[in-house]
């Protein structure tokens, strides 16, 4: 075909659209790969520095003023070669990267052969900044816990840092059996029952919501929905946004629901109803009249039972324990518009755990 012919011929606009589609997701995806592979080779070479660093002291002065003076000619002298990223800060989290994981050594170099000197990692899954982070966390079980959700839920670092300053694995361990605060550590949050969802407390410093001015359970509703998607990322994993003041009418009366939610995990809906005020047993009532409604009317037969749960800032657990029925999927937790004290709320864990049988 000539130039001009192939200039002026007709290509269909669908045929192209869907080559220019599958072209641009190959590039994405490959870019993509390449970044983790650049990622991956930069935390692996850092944990090795690292270890190189820890043997020579080891070998040489075991004195502080001998190590100091160590990294600070190594950082020079590299700075010199490689360029930014070998200060004598990041050499010291280098080593402390070392030493905080070297439990996992055997399964972080692979060698392909003894001869090639090639190594390969499945044992680090986030950036390098990640880690200089995780490394700041001193109790194993936490550390390994963001690690495994940050893994899990792609979480940007400015992401991982706000869920460990809301303290989200002491508030999830809080909610929880001594059996399912060791799995927190093994596997993350799991979920495959209602009590899995439930947090204490809630933590809602992204609403901009002042905790000592007025506001209203109507501005408290409005502030989550201009923030869903960040009230979302505080409800957790699965959650779906259905409806806000959903309506439904029995005995030619009408309820409102404040906010309904569907957690696709759970397959079953999740209602949140709002409470600025102290709790009330009239309060726990109107929720199970929410959820028995939901549950005989609107649910699915081969969906699950309906979980409901009360936002209020403050509660008295003796009332509802003496409420609800022990084994009930509605839940009353507090919610608070700042982020917690990380030592209260540890404190709080610990003796939960010595008082809990």
């Amino acid at each position: 075909m000539s130039a001009k012919k192939l200039k002026h011929a007709v290509v269909p606009h669908d045929s192209l659209s869907g080559l220019l589609n599958s072209v641009r997701a190959l590039l994405h995806s490959a870019r993509q790969a390449a970044f983790k592979s650049v990622n991956t080779i930069q935390v692996v070479t850092n944990y090795e520095i690292g270890r190189r660093i820890v043997r020579h002291e080891q070998s040489g002065k075991a004195r502080a003023e001998y190590g100091k003076r160590v990294l600070a000619i190594l950082s020079e002298k590299l700075t010199v070669e490689f360029g930014r990223g070998f200060s004598a800060d990041n050499l010291v989290n280098m080593r402390k990267f070392y030493l905080t994981y070297q439990s996992r050594g055997p399964e972080i170099f692979e060698k392909a052969s003894r001869k090639s000197g090639v190594l390969s990692s499945k044992a680090f899954n986030l950036s390098w900044s990640h880690y200089v982070f995780l490394c700041g966390i001193s109790d194993t079980a936490e550390r390994d816990f963001y690690e495994i959700e940050a893994i899990r839920n792609s979480w940007s670092l400015p992401e991982m840092r706000r869920q460990f300053d809301s303290g989200l694995y002491e508030r999830l361990a809080l909610s929880r059996d001594k059996k399912s605060i060791k799995r927190l550590a093994k596997a993350g949050q799991t979920i495959t029952k209602a009590g899995d969802i439930f947090k204490e407390p809630y933590v809602l410093e992204f609403l901009g919501l002042d905790e000592k001015a007025k506001y209203s359970e109507s501005d408290l509703e409005s502030a989550i929905i201009d923030k869903i998607e960040h009230f979302l990322l505080e409800l957790g994993k699965g959650f779906l946004f259905e409806a806000r003041q959903k309506r439904f009418t029995f005995n030619d009366e009408h309820f409102f629901v404040d906010l309904v939610f569907y957690n696709r995990l759970l397959r079953c809906y999740v209602l949140i109803d709002l409470k600025i005020g102290k709790l009330t047993h009239q309060n726990l009532g109107q929720m199970q009249m929410y959820v028995n409604y939901f549950d005989r009317h609107i649910k699915r037969e081969y969906e699950s039972p309906t979980i409901g749960i009360i936002l209020c800032r403050k509660k008295n657990d003796a009332l509802v324990e003496i409420t609800l029925p022990k084994r009930t999927n509605i839940r009353a937790s507090r919610y608070q518009l700042y982020l917690p004290s990380k030592q209260l709320l540890k404190r709080k864990l610990l003796d939960w755990t010595k008082n809990s049988k």
